[in-house]
Parts: structure tokens; C-alpha cells; sequence
């Protein structure tokens, strides 16, 4: 399951845009019992991977390594006065250049697809992120940090639109050899704003990013796109405990679910793909991990020796509730003429209307809904204190010694 024997503590950070304010709920609570627990240790988490959204968010907590509870507290108060117009161009003219020019094309694209200067890039022009990213964060505290011994690696994941490949870029105090995978590979340097730029360029919903690769240029979109393994970057760069936070629930409640007996509009359609892209390959990879533990606790030391693999400690917190419905209730915060965009795809403002929250889940930049969504992994996060506990050997060293494989409902 990776390189090397270690009890690093490892994050993993998955994509989802809006949706991964929740993360930030989850780590409110988690800085709260390490607090509890008397700080033991400069930072829990000396290993950072993230994903799209999750790659910002890792890249904050990387940045801010010497102060652990401290960076929490500020990147949460930046997701709770959060905008759309800090995320993407909201207003008429920014929408009417991206996002209007876009459905243009879908419809006329066979009349004006001659004049390039008509194609749009993407739904929406995300150059207000870029600003942001520019006045949040200094990737140069990076390089501190690791030279602190506060940091050992920093990763973020991107897919290439060129090559087709999926791209772990990471960053490490230490040297660690690159690893190749089919259709994936890591890239070992620092890590820049147009990495994780890369990372969040959620499809045809962001513009792509130019890359450096191997002496040409590449162009990548969110790297939650072919990931099949999420976990393994972590696991690569020497973590063998790992702490997962989705931004999506792993599994459905029991019971049948209302549905709508309408077509699916185009909102739904969206909302369902990038719902694939984001949430699926992470249970997938986990059922795997938590497989391969089972598998390795039957087996003798000795066998176990002889596989090259080693049990993987995970402990995985993602929403008890279904984030789209959350959504449905805060839709009507959108900015008008984002919603008049996704009211064209099929998206309706009624809350008991649940079609295209999905998509609208993911574009929700608004503090409404990011503060509940905070609330709401902080909720859960606290709801398993205990295993909080365990997992870190807070309060009882000896809880940390096996594997727990859990996965939250």
C-alpha cells in the first residue's frame, strides 16, 4: 500500500467546491480536542493531501503548520464570509461573457463557432479566486514550515486535459522518489497558486490551467477527475494513519427516497456527473483499503512481511446529512444572475424542489450555506470524539495501535 514503514499521521482533503466548507467544520472540532488534550505535538497533521477544493484547503493548513488551531480558526472565518463574487464573476456582465456565451454555443455553437474569439473557456470566469488565492495565501511558508520540521509533505492533485493523465504534484522536506501508476504519476516540486488553481478547476465549470511537464506545457482541470485512488498520494508520501473528510455522504440511510418522475434537466444531469466525479472514487478507495486490512489481518507476520503491504489506519468523517438538500434550502442566495444561468439548465429556487441542488452544492459560495455546512461537520466530528481521540492517542496512547478502518453513516 506505499513506500516505507511510518506512523505519520496523514489528511486527506477530498474535492467539491462549496461543499468543502465542511471540511473546515470537521477540523474546527478536531482543534478543539486537540486543545483538550493539551496540544501534544506542533501539528497532527504532517502530511497534507488535497483535491480541488480540499487541495486550498490543505495548502491553507500547510502554509500555517507552526500554528495548527490558529490557522483553523482563520481559514474557517474566511469560509464563513465567503462570496460568490470572491469565488467567480457573479454579476450580469462576468455572467453574460462565460456563462450566457456558453449556452450560446450549445445552441448556435454550429453559427458562431467560426469567430474564436466567441468560444468561452468555461461556464464561469473564476479570476476573482485567483485575487483571493493571492492575498490568502504564501506558498513561500511552505518551504519554512518544512524547514521547521513542522511540514514533511504537502501534496495536490490535478488531471491533465493533454496527456489524460492523473497528476499528483507534491512538495516534501524530504527527498521521495516519484511513483508511476497506470494513467497516473507524481511530479516532485513546489507547490504554486496555479497548482491548486489547476486542482479546483472544477469541469467546464472553471477554465483550465497551463502547466510546466516535463518541459512542456499541459493543461489540467480538477483533479478529482480519473482519481482512482485518492488515499494513495498520502500513503505514498509516508502516512500510515490517515484521516479522510469527504464532503459527501459515503453511504444512503435506509428507506426509499421521494424522487421526481419528471426528465432530468440539464442542472440534474450536471449535478449527478460531477457528483461522480467527486464522491465515488473515494468510497471506492476506501472499501479497498479497509479490504486489504481484513485481508492482512489473517495472515501471519511472516506472510504479512513477505507481501510488501502493511495495514493502513483510517478514520474517515464525511456528512450525515445529504449535502444537496442543504443546498435546495439556500439556492435563493445565489446572486441573481447566476441563478437566471442555472435556472436556464433547469435549476429551481424552491427549496421542496430538490432538482439541480446537486449542481448548485458545488457553486453555493455563500455564507448561509458554508456556515451551516461548517456546523454540520462539526457536529459530526464531535458526535466521534471518542475515535477522534483514539485514532490520535489523545488521552489514551494505546488506543492508537489498530487499525479502525471506520467509516462514518
Amino acid at each position: 500500500m506505499g513506500q516505507g514503514s511510518t506512523n505519520a499521521t496523514g489528511l486527506v482533503l477530498t474535492g467539491g467546491g462549496a461543499r468543502a466548507a465542511y471540511q473546515m467544520g470537521v477540523l474546527q472540532a478536531i482543534a478543539d480536542l486537540y486543545e483538550e488534550a493539551g496540544r501534544p505535538g506542533s501539528n497532527p497533521f504532517p502530511i497534507l493531501t488535497g483535491t480541488s477544493a480540499g487541495a486550498i484547503n490543505a495548502a491553507g493548513l500547510a502554509c500555517g503548520a507552526d500554528d495548527f488551531v490558529g490557522t483553523v480558526r482563520t481559514l474557517a472565518g474566511v469560509w464563513a464570509q465567503l462570496h460568490a463574487e470572491d469565488v467567480y464573476r457573479a454579476d450580469s456582465i462576468g455572467v453574460i461573457r462565460t456563462g450566457a456565451r456558453w449556452l450560446s454555443m450549445l445552441s448556435l455553437g454550429w453559427l458562431i463557432a467560426r469567430w474564436g474569439r466567441a468560444r468561452p473557456k468555461s461556464f464561469l470566469d473564476n479570476r476573482p479566486f485567483e485575487a483571493l488565492l493571492s492575498r490568502l495565501l504564501d506558498p513561500r511558508r511552505i518551504d519554512y514550515v518544512m524547514r521547521q520540521g513542522l511540514l514533511r509533505a504537502l501534496a495536490v492533485t490535478a488531471s491533465s486535459y493533454s496527456s489524460g493523465d492523473h497528476v499528483t504534484f507534491y512538495q516534501s522536506r524530504e527527498p521521495i522518489v516519484p511513483w508511476t501508476r497506470s494513467q497516473r504519476q507524481a511530479v516532485r516540486g513546489r507547490i504554486t497558486r496555479e497548482h491548486l488553481l489547476a486542482s479546483a478547476a472544477i469541469p467546464f465549470v472553471f477554465p483550465a490551467v497551463a502547466l510546466p511537464m516535463h518541459g512542456a506545457i499541459e493543461y489540467f482541470g480538477d483533479g478529482s477527475m480519473r482519481q482512482s485512488a485518492p488515499i494513495s498520494p498520502a500513503v505514498h508520501l509516508g502516512a500510515g494513519r490517515i484521516l479522510v473528510i469527504g464532503a459527501g455522504r459515503m453511504q444512503e440511510p435506509p428507506g426509499q427516497r421521494l424522487v421526481s418522475q419528471d426528465y432530468p434537466t440539464l442542472a440534474q444531469i450536471a449535478g449527478h456527473a460531477l457528483s461522480n466525479i467527486f464522491l465515488d472514487a473515494m468510497a471506492v478507495d476506501i472499501e479497498r483499503a479497509q479490504r486489504i486490512n481484513h485481508t492482512l489481518s489473517l495472515m501471519s507476520p511472516e506472510a504479512r512481511e513477505r507481501t510488501g503491504l502493511r495495514p493502513l489506519e483510517l478514520l474517515v468523517i464525511a456528512p450525515s446529512q445529504r449535502l444537496d438538500d442543504i443546498a435546495s434550502r439556500h439556492v435563493g442566495a445565489l446572486p441573481l444572475p447566476v441563478r437566471t444561468m442555472l435556472r436556464a439548465l433547469g435549476m429551481t429556487s424552491d427549496p421542496d424542489d430538490a432538482r439541480g441542488a446537486a449542481l448548485a452544492s458545488y457553486l453555493l459560495f455563500e455564507p448561509g450555506y458554508t456556515t451551516e455546512l461548517m456546523a454540520l461537520g462539526r457536529q459530526d466530528a464531535l458526535a466521534r470524539r471518542d475515535e477522534v481521540r483514539r485514532f490520535f492517542g489523545w488521552g489514551d496512547p494505546q488506543a492508537a495501535s489498530q487499525p479502525l478502518g471506520a467509516v462514518a453513516a
